[in-house]
């Protein structure tokens, strides 16, 4: 029944680089390649807000905190999509998800990143 599984988070120091991975086993192929995918993320005591997202065609988009920082990146053959983090910062420091962009999908146990020295 799971339809997300997310994996990669960590503990990192300020400056560090991570790369999640989000596979979406229970998509079919030809759905996962036209959605619209996206990374959100939830900091503590905060609500879930959306980081990136990726077109079908590989068009991308991110929130302003994040932009030249992280990229996101999709494998069509592996139903995954990626959330590459550089120069990270403690602001950083949340759950991670992924979705549809509209968050349709029953939502996975997201990957926790903290930044911290």
């Amino acid at each position: 029944q799971v339809h997300l599984v997310e994996s990669g988070g960590g503990s990192v120091q300020p400056g560090g680089s991570l790369t999640l991975s989000c596979r979406a086993p229970r998509m079919i192929t030809s759905t996962f390649n036209s959605a619209i995918m996206a990374w959100y993320r939830q900091p503590p005591g905060l609500q879930r807000e959306l980081v990136a997202t990726i077109t079908g065609g590989r068009n991308t988009n991110y929130v302003d905190s994040v932009k030249g920082r992280f990229t996101i990146s999709r494998d069509s053959a592996r139903k995954t999509v990626y959330l590459s983090m550089n120069n990270l910062r403690p602001d950083d420091t949340a759950v991670y998800y992924c979705n549809r962009e509209n968050g349709e999908l029953p939502w996975g146990q997201g990957t926790q990143v903290t930044v911290s020295s």
